[in-house]
């Protein structure tokens, strides 16, 4: 927010910042009975997606960094996991998953790439 770093030129910045807005927007549908479990464990690894991102482009080192984006994507793939189970309860009957979705796959896809990307 203050300062002025490259991460916010990366396409995977701005796409997992609103990735983590629709995880919160996702949270508020679930069962408060989830309040202390479902709710928190999704608001948690959404927001560490975010900031492992953050963290992990600012390291100098290539290994350092994809290290950082694969803590990241493992968070997305626990908040896929979790939306399963919130979906098996029932708890997204009235809620659609299309927008979470779909910048769930970029934020993958963007990160799974950096991951791959060979040193230049």
């Amino acid at each position: 927010m203050f300062l002025t770093l490259n991460r916010q030129k990366l396409e995977i910045y701005s796409t997992s910042r609103q990735f983590v807005l629709e995880c919160y927007k996702l949270t508020k549908y679930l069962s408060i009975d989830e309040k202390f479990g479902m709710i928190t464990q999704i608001r948690r690894a959404a927001l560490s997606v975010h900031l492992n991102i953050a963290e992990g482009a600012s390291r100098k080192s290539e290994a350092e960094r994809k290290r950082y984006f694969e803590i990241s994507r493992g968070s997305i793939i626990e908040i896929d996991a979790a939306i399963d189970i919130a979906n098996d309860l029932q708890y997204l009957v009235n809620y659609n998953l299309e927008n979470l979705g779909i910048k769930m796959i970029l934020c993958f896809r963007l990160l799974t790439g950096l991951i791959n990307q060979k040193a230049s």
